[in-house]
């Protein structure tokens, strides 16, 4: 029986053999991994036309329509997690391409969240750079207990955070536009509305889904609505945020600090504004990169690809 061949995308960590036994299949698939972000369609259909199956980490490599029309060979596609809002499922479902994803671990994302509060909060990583620049203190951190936290969207992530938040004793507001007074009831938080969560947070961190509703939704005229020491906080999706607005709010000192871990065009190019903006700590989208998760993510393609052999689609997409 001639081999599937088998592309895992954007392995930029080269862990693809680390978290899962591929030999396991050496009999059935031929594999390759891609340890560099590929680019644009036509780069893609190039190098991915005569591969059967697609392993996607996460929505790192996008697949369009466009893209999939110009794969003759396409059968299985895999993401990581059970949902990739970069993938065009009803393309593969006119073409009978199957579509199945993995289980994941989702409290990586939150941490990192936190994290980022911290450190912006509390001027850390200034004071990271003073020692390895040779030089002392030169900031004045906060402390959060009694501060707000605004938290837009209260899925699983933002409902983590929340308990962070208690835990340091904050005060959580909560907003986004399909929540409802009761579900921030249920988390004791409360509800407010979408002018006054800007106007009230101390740190806002973005928890919500990108959608035709919240691209471009933090624009110039929310951000000017905030406290000028306040912070922003994204390890959501990068659109979320109008990027030039947030530019310029930094480098005109509109609000005091941002830390953002999703960007609109990822990987974020080297000379990128972002790189040279003030008051903006970044971090290349490791939201969900963690040991845990990337065990299910990679034996779950394992275990898609042993069940298209075996004709038991596993995990399956609608």
């Amino acid at each position: 029986m001639k081999k599937l061949k088998v592309a895992v995308l954007d392995d930029y960590q080269n862990v693809t053999h680390h978290f899962a036994n591929w030999e396991t299949l050496s009999e059935k698939i031929e594999l390759k991994v891609f340890n560099e972000y590929i680019g644009d369609d036509l780069h893609l259909s190039e190098k991915l036309s005569d591969y059967d199956i697609l392993c996607l980490m996460r929505e790192r490599t996008p697949l369009p329509g466009t893209l999939i029309n110009k794969l003759p060979n396409l059968k299985l596609v895999i993401t990581s997690g059970m949902w990739n809002a970069s993938v065009d499922s009803k393309i593969l479902k006119g073409k009978n391409i199957i579509y199945c994803g993995t289980e994941t671990k989702i409290h990586s994302t939150a941490e990192l969240a936190w994290a980022l509060i911290m450190n912006s909060w509390r001027g850390l990583q200034t004071e990271i750079e003073n020692m390895k620049d040779g030089n002392w203190q030169t900031t004045i951190g906060r402390g959060l207990k009694g501060n707000t936290l605004g938290i837009f969207g209260l899925g699983k992530q933002g409902l983590q955070v929340v308990e962070y938040a208690k835990a340091f004793g904050m005060k959580v507001i909560a907003w986004s536009h399909n929540l409802k007074q009761e579900d921030c009831e249920k988390a004791g938080v409360e509800y407010v509305s979408s002018t006054d969560l800007f106007k009230m947070s101390d740190i806002l961190t973005i928890h919500t889904r990108l959608s035709d509703r919240t691209i471009g939704y933090i624009d110039k005229k929310k951000i000017n609505l905030m406290k000028k020491g306040s912070v922003i906080v994204n390890t959501s999706r990068g659109p979320i945020i109008k990027e030039q607005d947030l530019i310029d709010a930094l480098n005109n000192d509109v609000i005091s600090c941002a830390a953002l871990d999703v960007y609109d065009q990822e990987p974020l190019p080297k000379y990128h504004i972002l790189r040279n903006t003030k008051n903006l700590i970044l971090t290349p989208h490791i939201g969900y990169v963690s040991e845990e998760a990337y065990e299910k993510f990679f034996n779950g393609y394992l275990k898609a690809i042993e069940g298209f052999i075996e004709k038991k689609p596993v995990n399956q997409i609608s």
